[in-house]
């Protein structure tokens, strides 16, 4: 199968204004979208939109079919509620890229026992004959919010996706809105390699990237890396809050969230401080009366 495990290093280092630079160990899921099912029956630990120890639900990512936020145009296409290769597939055809008949490879975390947070999801697209078309850098920030970045097949050289764009997103305090990501995506092998600077000015501030090397997908490896990141999902947001906490005590400057709603674009499940009577697109699921 295409899908894998990846255990990886995750590297923040924070040039300016002050330095601050930290190393964890996670690991991670690279999902072939088309193969979901077939994890499902193979795999104990695993679920497809179920609960399990590990859970992929599709209604979790690329929420397209719900309101974008404070759009610009052109505005990213509506489409009815569908699967996610099917969101994805119409998504990027909004944007003359063909995807039909191709392949997506995920590179996520699942939810963990329930509980979800990614703070970035990247998805490498594939045309049907195989040559790299498309990657999406899916970043949430700690409000749920997300926001998908799109670089097409013109930033695609040598199996790595490359593009510096504006980020108009809230993602870190210390970090302001309209600052630009700078993003190199390697298309995952046996190695998985992306990196994300920030960049203010023109002048890099800070520098993230996740490196890995590729395991099976196996109940034994899910079980083994269980053990050693036990509750990983929960292990990320705690450590996010935790370096928050130094920043903030090395009197980094703070950015708050409501300062700048204006500068907060093209985002999905906006927070309640951006659009307090924003709708919400909720599955249909019949109440209780009805069951």
């Amino acid at each position: 199968m295409n899908s894998c495990l990846y255990e990886c290093h995750v590297l923040h280092h924070r040039f300016s204004p002050k330095t601050h630079r930290f190393v964890y160990r996670i690991f991670m899921f690279a999902i072939d979208l088309d193969e979901l099912d077939a994890l499902h029956r193979r795999l104990r630990l695993f679920s497809f939109n179920r609960p399990n120890a590990y859970s992929f639900r599709e209604r979790d990512f690329l929420p397209t079919d719900e309101p974008l936020h404070n759009a610009t145009p052109p505005a990213a296409r509506a489409t009815a509620p569908a699967s996610l290769k099917a969101r994805l597939v119409a998504y990027l055809a909004a944007r003359d890229i063909d995807l039909a008949g191709g392949r997506v490879m995920l590179v996520t975390l699942p939810r963990v026992f329930g509980y979800l947070f990614n703070p970035v999801s990247f998805y490498f697209c594939y045309d049907r004959t195989g040559r790299p078309v498309a990657s999406i850098a899916e970043v949430t920030n700690t409000f749920k919010e997300m926001k998908p970045f799109v670089l097409g097949p013109e930033t695609h050289t040598g199996g790595t996706f490359s593009l510096r764009l504006p980020k108009y997103f809230y993602v870190s305090p210390f970090t302001d809105m309209d600052v630009a990501f700078d993003f190199t995506l390697r298309a995952p092998g046996e190695k998985l390699s992306v990196q994300i600077d920030d960049y203010d000015a023109g002048q890099r501030t800070l520098t993230s990237t996740l490196t890995g090397v590729r395991s099976p997908l196996t109940d034994r490896h899910l079980a083994w890396f269980s053990l050693k990141y036990p509750l990983i999902t929960l292990r990320v947001i705690s450590l996010i809050h935790w370096h928050a906490l130094k920043l903030y005590l090395k009197d980094v400057p703070w950015f708050a969230k409501a300062a700048r709603p204006e500068a907060q674009r093209d985002l999905y499940r906006p927070h309640a401080s951006l659009a307090p009577a924003s709708p919400r697109i909720k599955p249909n699921v019949p109440s209780a009366s009805k069951a």
